[in-house]
């Protein structure tokens, strides 16, 4: 997102915290649907943690395009930056596209058709017009993510804008993350973005702790994140058929 050697090790930390929480969450999904261990992930504490896991990647997605932007805009013309956009969303949204074809082909039910990583990618396509904004921002991401609470109580007849947020009759999906509201919570992150890193530059002081080994190993993985996000959830099934606690008949497998 931004040049490596100039990196903001707190933004690596924070999704590196975010992909720990993330791998707790699958796990105990995994553990959930594929064997008979007794956890309830459908819990309120569950879903609040799943939430505030997806919500700290989205506003680091929305920080860190105001960081890239910001560092870049007086070097290259707009559509120089525009394309690199592009090219970036489309690369995300082209691997959330072969998770959906790998789900269509091997699961019974819950296929993935517009997960966390079509967001992304529609969303940094998407995001160009308003990196440069500050609380505008803030109130267009507020008013979608109201748009998407209240279209959370509805269900609709058709599927087309499913990608929207308009969730059809009998949907279900093992990760759905329509553009409402959870592209507001990218547009909160573009908010905060341009609030404490405006030019690409921290408004305020934070001691340099980057160099503390727990630090530095979150910090990896936040800089890894989506090779981590692929390869994790077979990695952990797999574990879970190889020590004979995974059901792989319940995916299809």
């Amino acid at each position: 997102m931004h040049d490596s050697s100039n990196r903001f090790w707190e933004i690596d930390f924070f999704r590196g915290i975010a992909i720990i929480m993330m791998i707790v969450y699958h796990l105990s999904f995994d553990l959930y649907f594929l064997t008979n261990y007794s956890i309830n992930i459908n819990s309120l504490k569950w879903v609040l943690f799943q939430r505030t896991t997806a919500s700290i990647f989205l506003l680091l997605v929305g920080i860190s395009l105001t960081i890239s932007f910001s560092r870049l805009k007086d070097k290259y013309p707009k559509k120089t930056l525009f394309l690199k956009n592009l090219r970036r969303g489309i690369k995300i949204f082209l691997w959330g596209f072969l998770i959906t074809i790998f789900t269509l082909i091997f699961l019974k039910n819950g296929i993935i058709i517009f997960g966390i990583l079509h967001l992304i990618g529609i969303s940094i396509i998407v995001s160009y017009p308003f990196l440069e904004y500050k609380y505008e921002n803030l109130v267009f991401g507020i008013l979608i993510i109201a748009a998407g609470w209240y279209l959370s109580y509805f269900t609709f007849d058709f599927t087309y804008l499913l990608w929207l947020g308009l969730q059809p009759k009998s949907f279900f999906s093992f990760d759905y993350f329509p553009m409402m509201p959870w592209y507001g919570v990218v547009l909160l992150g573009i908010f905060f973005g341009n609030l404490f890193y405006p030019c690409g530059k921290r408004t305020f002081s934070i001691a340099d702790i980057s160099k503390f080994f727990p630090i530095r190993i979150l910090s990896f993985f936040g800089k890894h994140s989506l090779e981590i996000y692929l390869l994790h959830q077979p990695i952990i099934i797999l574990l879970l058929y190889a020590l004979g606690f995974a059901d792989l008949s319940i995916i299809g497998i």
